[in-house]
């Protein structure tokens, strides 16, 4: 089930995808005592992010992590963290604790481990989840060219997260599985611009990997969408 929210432009968007998802970490750290929040990086997000920042909630009680990342230091130039650090974890924001998907490990698949024991103690299922889109279709780092992308994408996969050598794009990735994904309590799917709507339009019939998520029925997806 993919509901849509549209926006007549992306402040708009950000500032009320922001509000929304401010009140999902307040409402789970009502309920349970602590709230976790995986995000997506690139450029569309970093106004969300700025306008998430100052929004009052009890940050101390929220653990945020990336959906993804690629295996680089966290100051690099294309790491999703530093993206993080530098728009969200400033203001009320900065109070929340950050779990890193990267290492020092030569590669991702060496350091995988090391990273998936970061979350024995992390708020799990995730209270929130935020994707991101490639115009290529894919999410996280599922990318369609990927040997592995079945296996990330199976919904009976056990692991909570796995490594992806993106073939079409630098870097080697560490990324959450879709049974990770799914087992949210909310799930977003947040992109701008008519070329990337497109592109959502045409998943199913195209079979991008997208799909996996908003093809399936038993986990409510909301895509947060504007010009």
């Amino acid at each position: 089930m993919n509901n849509r929210e549209h926006f007549g432009d992306r402040p708009a968007l950000d500032k009320a995808l922001a509000a929304h998802i401010a009140g999902l970490l307040q409402a789970d750290i009502d309920t349970r005592g602590r709230a976790g929040l995986a995000l997506s990086g690139g450029s569309t997000p970093k106004g969300m992010f700025a306008a998430l920042a100052q929004c009052d909630i009890a940050w101390q009680n929220v653990c945020i992590t990336l959906v993804d990342e690629r295996w680089v230091a966290p100051d690099h130039e294309d790491s999703n963290e530093r993206l993080v650090r530098e728009h969200l974890l400033t203001g009320h924001a900065a109070a929340a604790t950050f779990v890193s998907l990267t290492g020092d490990a030569a590669n991702a698949a060496d350091g995988l481990g090391e990273v998936t024991a970061r979350f024995s103690d992390f708020p799990l299922p995730f209270t929130c989840v935020v994707l991101g889109m490639g115009g290529d279709g894919h999410t996280a780092s599922w990318f369609p060219k990927a040997s592995n992308l079945q296996a990330l994408i199976d919904p009976a996969n056990p692991a909570l997260l796995g490594t992806c050598d993106p073939v079409t794009a630098p870097h080697q990735r560490v990324t959450f599985t879709l049974p990770a994904v799914l087992a949210a309590g909310s799930i977003i799917l947040h992109i701008t611009g008519t070329e990337k709507r497109d592109v959502l339009d045409a998943a199913a019939d195209q079979h991008y990997p997208i799909a996996a998520v908003t093809e399936q029925h038993d986990n409510p997806v909301t895509t947060w969408w504007a010009p």
